[in-house]
């Protein structure tokens, strides 16, 4: 545990753990919310997405974009790393490729924002046995 020598220290611990917390609650009611994955293989750990995880994390909140934002494992686009699967509420989830800093600026803005489909997408590949 870190030693908290200023009222500025102990402010920043208690937004760390709000933040926590929120994930928490809102993990329940989950399909009413923007649900972000980010692809956290090796692949994409190596592709940057642990830089893309955080911008995102930090950009919604900065614009006030209430989303459940989590890592998952392969999606198996390794060739398309780092991957990004956005799910807005009442729609089929999305798999963006090559999601970089200002790809992920451009998903908020577009995608999330205005619900406008954006080029990058990754066409599903597969059918289900229903279909």
């Amino acid at each position: 545990m870190e030693k908290i020598t200023s009222l500025a220290d102990l402010k920043r611990i208690k937004e760390q753990v709000q933040s926590k917390i929120k994930l928490r609650e809102q993990s329940a009611s989950a399909e009413k919310l923007v649900q972000i994955r980010v692809g956290m293989a090796t692949c994409g750990i190596a592709s940057g997405a642990k830089e893309t995880m955080s911008f995102l994390i930090e950009e919604t909140e900065h614009q006030a974009i209430d989303a459940v934002i989590t890592q998952t494992g392969c999606m198996g686009y390794c060739y398309a790393e780092p991957t990004v699967e956005v799910t807005l509420p009442g729609r089929q989830p999305v798999i963006f490729g090559h999601v970089n800093r200002e790809r992920a600026r451009e998903i908020i803005d577009r995608y999330i924002i205005k619900g406008e489909l954006i080029d990058g997408m990754i066409p599903v590949n597969f059918k289900t046995i229903d279909e």
